[in-house]
């Protein structure tokens, strides 16, 4: 193994890193802000409402995430009418193109996590909200999603790391994210067993950061759930 590979090509690796990170905790961000009413119209009584969050969520869940990006970067290339609008100037860029990918799926597994959670949420705790007066509203944002989003974190944390892994294939597009480094130091020294390695390595390291942090946040929310010690 030629470690003078790795040495030379650290900072690319970084850079590399860089954008991977800021691909994914992009996507998670705008894709929670998408999933959340997602979730709430999944749980809607009015059936068209909960229906067309039900097909998003099937489409995104069903179809893997390199097809999506294909779609998006190749496909809608085709579009003529596109080339003539404001939009083209987004789409033809490989990061947006990237990015939207990205948060759209990790949108659609978001919704359903949340939708899980709050339809998991103890009877007694609603109960509680209504005889104490809540509105609907303040039943939502002040018992039920909160209560949710303890359970929801565990399951929440394995869909971070699966957008970590998922970001790989922005590298097929021209990206030099992390994976798209390793290819570039392979097609230049070809090595691939280094330049897959190392990437590797670096994917490992920052998913145990994550652990990591999830097992903090779960601990700190969890707190009241622990025996107390005299």
């Amino acid at each position: 193994m030629d470690f003078s590979i790795i040495a030379d090509n650290w900072p690319l690796y970084m850079q590399g890193l860089g954008l991977t990170l800021q691909l994914v905790a992009l996507s998670l961000v705008i894709g929670f802000c998408i999933a959340l009413p997602l979730a709430l119209m999944r749980q809607s009584s009015i059936k068209a409402v909960s229906w067309f969050a039900w097909g998003y969520i099937y489409f995104f869940r069903g179809t893997p995430l390199l097809v999506q990006l294909f779609i998006i970067y190749f496909g809608l290339g085709q579009w003529e009418w596109l080339k003539t609008t404001w939009a083209w100037d987004l789409f033809k860029e490989a990061y947006f193109c990237a990015l939207l990918s990205f948060t759209l799926n990790t949108a659609a597994y978001s919704a359903e996590i949340i939708r899980g959670a709050i339809a998991a949420t103890p009877h007694g705790e609603v109960e509680a909200a209504v005889a104490y007066g809540m509105s609907p509203f303040k039943r939502m944002f002040r018992i039920i999603l909160p209560s949710a989003a303890r359970r929801a974190l565990h399951a929440y944390s394995n869909e971070i790391i699966f957008m970590l892994h998922g970001s790989s294939v922005a590298g097929i597009i021209t990206l030099n994210d992390l994976t798209g480094v390793a290819r570039l130091v392979n097609s230049r020294y070809y090595s691939p067993f280094e330049a897959f390695l190392t990437s590797g390595l670096i994917y490992l390291c920052v998913t145990f950061a994550i652990v990591a942090a999830v097992k903090a946040l779960e601990n700190r929310w969890h707190a009241h759930l622990r025996p107390r010690t005299a």
